[in-house]
């Protein structure tokens, strides 16, 4: 029989959830492919992969999908891996580029410009797509949405003092963090991604398998920090902070709330078709791995 396909966003604050399936009991039970957000959605909306963990935004866009229970990529205050980097005082932005990677939030920035950054009257944020390349960015716009681990290596850089663009005086530059900034708007935290699978993929030992991966991703932080910073270049305890305490991986009812509240926005602004409820598949009574 064929392995279900899984398709895996590739930054680090995705790999507490697949680590079961690709350094623990799981490995090998699914087929996995590693891309950048905007992509799973893709893949999962063609019929590519069975299984993704996609931006929030678009389950609602995509017919027929289940969310699995329990499992997000949320944050309650400060996520450090979703900035906006601007020339100005974010009232001030007049042409704003979008990380092409990001489809949640670069809806929550949107959002956020048009009911949290400019005042009544003030004219609207232009906003363009591009890849996330912070000079390249700035020459063309007045401010810039990076996510990911290009995000939060830039974080690392600010809190070092170092220039995030070469050609710009540090002090020319204002970082914004989007999670911060919408917390300040609503009160919520945000819920950026979810697990969401086709409805004939999703089974009770499927939901098990895929909690079971979280919990053991959970228990091994340091061993991902660890791994992590070789690849990134950044502190392992860094590393291990940032998973422990700027991502949260539950859709506790404090995140549901905010989830709920980030798509009826994005519905009355016309980003979504609606804010209909998500549709869960059960829980299983039992995370544990099936042998």
């Amino acid at each position: 029989m064929a392995r279900l396909r899984i398709s895996i966003v590739q930054y680090l604050n995705t790999a507490p959830l697949v680590w079961g399936f690709t350094h623990g009991p799981l490995q090998g039970r699914y087929d996995l492919s590693f891309t950048v957000p905007s992509e799973c959605a893709g893949q999962l909306a063609a019929g590519e992969v069975d299984i993704a963990i996609i931006p929030a935004i678009e389950v609602p866009r995509i017919p027929d999908l289940v969310v699995l229970p329990g499992m997000a990529i949320a944050s309650k205050h400060a996520v450090r891996s979703l900035l906006v980097i601007s020339k100005t005082p974010l009232s001030q932005v007049r042409r704003l580029a979008l990380d092409s990677s990001s489809r949640s939030t670069a809806a929550l920035v949107r959002l956020l410009a048009a009911g949290h950054w400019r005042g009544p009257g003030a004219p609207p944020i232009e906003f363009t797509a591009a890849a996330p390349n912070l000079p390249a960015m700035l020459r063309e716009s007045d401010a810039a949405l990076l996510i990911g681990d290009p995000a939060l290596r830039l974080a690392e850089r600010h809190d070092a003092g170092e220039l995030l663009d070469p050609a710009l005086p540090e002090t020319a530059l204002h970082v914004y963090d989007v999670v911060t900034e919408w917390r300040a708007w609503t009160g919520k935290p945000a819920v950026l991604a979810l697990w969401a699978a086709r409805r004939s993929a999703v089974t009770p030992e499927l939901v098990a398998d895929f909690q079971a991966s979280k919990l053991y991703g959970l228990a091994h932080l340091e061993e991902i920090a660890a791994n992590a910073s070789a690849t990134l270049g950044l502190p392992q305890a860094r590393l291990a902070r940032y998973l422990r305490e700027n991502i949260d991986y539950t859709l506790d009812e404090e995140n549901r709330a905010g989830l709920q509240l980030f798509l009826e926005k994005a519905a009355a602004a016309g980003l979504i078709p609606s804010a209909r409820p998500l549709e869960f598949a059960a829980a299983p009574r039992d995370a544990g791995v099936r042998r």
